[in-house]
């Protein structure tokens, strides 16, 4: 044979060899499959619409619907990834292996895209102003920083002084407001905030600078003032400079200063209880006093506590028990407890601690006793007894031979103890007399509240209208003397004067 006829024939064998191959690898008509799935955001499950979902080998392009679900159909059986790509997310692969007449099932999970995202503005700082000289031992910060996506912010707020090497942080701030209660007296304190939103950096302020004064630790009147609901301890001159010791955060009330230990006994309530605290005459240095047993009554604002200008002792009620503590928190006694079960609301102890003044009411704060006892429980004297009406404010003068007290002579009384007549009395142990010494009390008006003044000649008082909303105001009179009434505090009750 030729040799051309010979090459005819094998690339002949060759084209059929590869014509057999092709035909046994075509796909038949049943070689498809489905991919079907839904698309949600990742974290909380929602369904994202109009997703472009394609495949890589590419097939075709659908997208998702209202509630995240999508189908591709008529895929060559085969692998495949699967991609899923929406505006302001990261696209998102999945792998998918179709096979014949079945359907494939893919769930996307997408993420936010954060590579346009923008931080937080940088924090303004608005309060305390700058180089303010602050009046009070608390602090109110408060700036403004927004978010260009609105993303949450979360703030550090960063404090320092001029006075120690502390740097006081406070963080995970998530509004743009923080209070600290406990700054130094005359210290200048310089404070700075950061604000981070959970995809950038955090972005700083500037530094602000703000004083405190300096303690006024002379003042000799305290009083109460309420502010947002809670009742505040403020002390002031008599040029009615005045000086914020607690927190507007705190309830805080009935001052009493001890002149020996040169500190300030009051109360202070958590929810239904009340605790002693005391504190340096600066408002600094807090401590809690009382904790098993503690100050309790008909009412928590209608009771006092007694802490004599020379003694280590504090005394406070108790339902129907008296007891004293030191101011430590140690040393606490059973003093007396009434026979008849009647509740202490109000006390005072003569300067000798000879002797004890008490009053006593039932569960509603009536049937009153205004009376006197011996440290043993003697009874010495009965000022008030078998009486209505309502009763408050209780003092012995210094030299422990007068004792005032308000009453409400129009002896009313009421489930919310509004009194509308109320006067000071004072009593004359020596003896026995008792003398009205509200002067020309204006009438609607309640005197309530009293404690002599230090040289026994005047009385400092609280006087409110009867409609019990009004404004309380403290006032002093001399006693014995007509129109001497005297406005010292405006709003402003539960005084003290040593």
């Amino acid at each position: 044979m030729m040799k051309g006829s010979l090459t005819y024939i094998k690339l002949l064998g060759i084209f059929l060899i590869l014509l057999v191959s092709c035909n046994e690898d075509r796909i038949s008509e049943n070689d498809f499959g489905t991919i079907k799935g839904k698309v949600v955001m990742e974290g909380t499950n929602a369904p994202l619409e109009n997703v472009r979902i394609s495949t890589n080998p590419f097939t075709s392009t659908v997208f998702s619907d209202n509630k995240g679900n999508f189908k591709i159909e008529n895929v060559p059986v085969g692998e495949y990834s699967v991609g899923a790509r929406l505006d302001g997310y990261l696209a998102t692969f999945e792998p998918a292996t179709v096979v014949t007449n079945l359907a494939v099932n893919v769930i996307f999970e997408m993420q936010i895209s954060t590579a346009n995202n923008r931080p937080p503005t940088a924090p303004e700082l608005t309060s305390p102003a700058e180089n303010e000289v602050l009046e009070s031992t608390e602090v109110v910060f408060e700036w403004e920083s927004t978010d260009p996506e609105e993303d949450p912010i979360t703030y550090t707020l960063e404090l320092r002084n001029d006075q120690n090497e502390d740097v006081l942080l406070f963080e995970d701030i998530t509004e743009p407001t923080f209070t600290y209660s406990d700054l130094m007296l005359g210290a200048q304190y310089f404070w700075q905030v950061s604000a981070k939103d959970e995809y950038n950096p955090a972005v700083l302020s500037t530094v602000g600078t703000f004083k405190v004064m300096t303690a006024p630790v002379e003042n000799r009147f305290l009083f109460v003032r309420n502010i947002n609901g809670n009742n505040v301890i403020f002390s002031a001159d008599e040029d009615g400079n005045e000086f914020q010791l607690t927190s507007e955060n705190t309830n805080s009330y009935r001052p009493r200063r001890n002149v020996a230990a040169n500190r300030i006994a009051y109360l202070q309530t958590t929810g239904a209880q009340a605790d002693i605290y005391t504190m340096k005459r600066d408002g600094t240095d807090k401590v809690k006093v009382t904790t098993n047993i503690q100050p309790n009554g008909f009412n928590l604002n209608e009771i006092n506590i007694a802490w004599p200008p020379t003694s280590d002792k504090i005394y406070f009620p108790s339902l129907d028990k008296l007891y004293r503590i030191r101011p430590n928190g140690q040393g606490i006694q059973l003093i007396y407890q009434t026979p008849d079960g009647s509740l202490i609301s109000e006390i005072g102890i003569s300067g000798n601690n000879d002797f004890i003044v008490l009053k006593t009411n039932d569960l509603n704060g009536y049937n009153i006793k205004i009376f006197t006892i011996r440290f043993n429980g003697t009874v010495i004297d009965t000022l008030i007894s078998g009486v209505s009406g309502a009763a408050s404010g209780l003092d012995i003068s210094v030299t422990n031979k007068k004792i005032i007290y308000s009453y409400d002579v129009s002896e009313f009384q009421s489930s919310d103890y509004r009194r509308l007549d109320s006067r000071i009395f004072m009593y004359d142990i020596t003896d026995g007399t008792t003398t009205d010494i509200s002067a020309e009390k204006p009438n609607g008006t309640n005197d309530l509240d009293c404690k002599f003044s230090p040289n026994e000649a005047f009385v400092i008082y609280t006087n409110t209208s009867n409609d019990g909303i009004s404004q309380k105001d403290v006032y002093s009179l001399e006693i014995g003397e007509e129109e001497t009434r005297e406005l010292l505090y405006t709003d402003a009750f539960m005084p003290d004067w040593e």
